[in-house]
């Protein structure tokens, strides 16, 4: 199953350069890294990330995360895909623009 994670311009040039992070300084302030299911992405973009441009939508497959990914309810008691290891580039399945047109962020076709 694939994962996500919303990154800003900066912090994917980071993983991209370093091949890994431990996240966005709210991940670093909670002790793991946060991801969507693509049904909640919209809704984490929309809700964490609104008005914002030059984001990256990475995509993760749990199964190379193994026992360090955690699910936890969270949001209106959804389950959320937590990490609890650093992230590392060879990780990613693939990474895609998400751009902001007229206040929506656009997920890419089947990504949401």
């Amino acid at each position: 199953m694939l994962i996500y994670k919303i990154f800003r311009a900066h912090e994917w040039a980071a993983l991209r350069s370093e091949k890994e992070t431990r996240g966005a300084p709210v991940d670093v302030a909670d002790g793991y890294i946060h991801f969507s299911t693509p049904m909640q992405a919209p809704e984490t973009a929309a809700k964490h990330f609104e008005g914002e441009d030059d984001l990256v939508l990475v995509a993760v497959e749990t199964d190379r995360l193994g026992e360090d990914l955690a699910w936890e309810t969270s949001r209106g008691g959804d389950k959320f895909p937590h990490l609890y290891r650093v992230l590392r580039l060879e990780d990613v399945v693939w990474a895609q623009p998400l751009p902001l047109v007229d206040g929506t962020h656009q997920f890419p076709v089947g990504a949401a």
